[in-house]
């Protein structure tokens, strides 16, 4: 991966559980005992398991903690697309995927408190997605900035 892109990525936890009750509850206390704060997350079920998916502030740390903790559990790359919050802004961004041909694997989004919407994107082929969304102009938020949201 090329220096320049590298920094323009976010660190996303993913994490297999079973479907049970009581399982986000362990996964979100274990990451508050380690002051490591959920910024967005979403969570795909298949039957009796399903996989958190989550962006933290702390994402290395909050690896450890939750591997430390028995879960299986691994890092992602994925992006954060700044996007203003307001009716439009998520048409834009499909159609500049679409008229690039990026795959868009899966996504979800969270509001700032200064009303900016972030877009998490898993793309098939991140290094071309960055370059065409530069092109287009559109912010990509990356570590460091999501730490201070």
């Amino acid at each position: 991966m090329e220096t320049s892109t590298k920094h323009k990525i976010i660190k996303q936890i993913s994490l297999f559980a079973e479907n049970k009750p009581g399982r986000l509850a362990n996964v979100a206390n274990k990451l508050k005992s380690a002051g490591i704060n959920i910024k967005a997350f979403t969570i795909a079920e298949s039957g009796d398991f399903g996989i958190i998916r989550m962006v933290v502030d702390k994402s290395e740390y909050a690896y450890n903690v939750l591997h430390t903790s028995g879960f299986t559990v691994s890092e992602t790359n994925v992006l954060g697309i700044e996007m203003k919050d307001l009716s439009g802004s998520m048409s834009h961004i499909a159609e500049v995927f679409g008229e690039a041909k990026i795959n868009l694997e899966y996504a979800y989004a969270f509001v700032t408190r200064d009303q900016k919407a972030i877009l998490i994107v898993r793309v098939d082929d991140i290094e071309a997605t960055i370059k065409t969304l530069e092109e287009e102009n559109i912010k990509l938020i990356d570590m460091k900035e999501l730490e201070k949201i």
